[in-house]
């Protein structure tokens, strides 16, 4: 039986092959985000009052890329995880976070030669998948 953390793990990565369908296509630029099931800025659909606490912000500083949701953390409502995605869809990493920890913020290298296009998630536990689409 899988425990709590390892069903999260697993939640996100499937969710993030579910959000880039074309992502084994490299070729592929257009993404599909199904309403009702993973929120951005410009498509928050139910959530449209919870985007500036629960879509990630990113922070590039050299081949360093930080995660930041603006999201408070309490045993009820928390961020559960931060996933860095390239566009072809390979995990550079994710962080799982827990009620206890005080700010949901993590930071990730990019090793050179990594294309330019990138996707940071963010899960709340109430408020599901936020996803933002940035370049370096």
């Amino acid at each position: 039986m899988m425990d709590r953390r390892g069903f999260i793990k697993a939640s996100s990565l499937a969710a993030v092959s579910l959000a880039f369908p074309g992502l084994a296509n490299a070729r592929s630029t257009s993404l599909c985000y199904p309403p009702g099931v993973f929120y951005t800025r410009k498509y928050p659909g139910k959530w449209a009052k919870k985007v500036g606490s629960h879509a990630p912000r990113v922070k590039v500083e050299g081949c360093k890329v930080t995660i930041i949701t603006l999201h408070p953390m309490s045993r009820k409502h928390y961020i559960v995880r931060h996933t860095l995605v390239t566009e072809d869809g390979e995990v550079l990493g994710a962080k799982t976070f827990t009620p206890e920890d005080k700010k949901p913020v993590s930071t990730y290298d990019i090793p050179k030669g990594k294309k330019k296009r990138f996707y940071a998630t963010s899960f709340c536990n109430l408020h599901d998948f936020w996803i933002t689409e940035f370049t370096v």
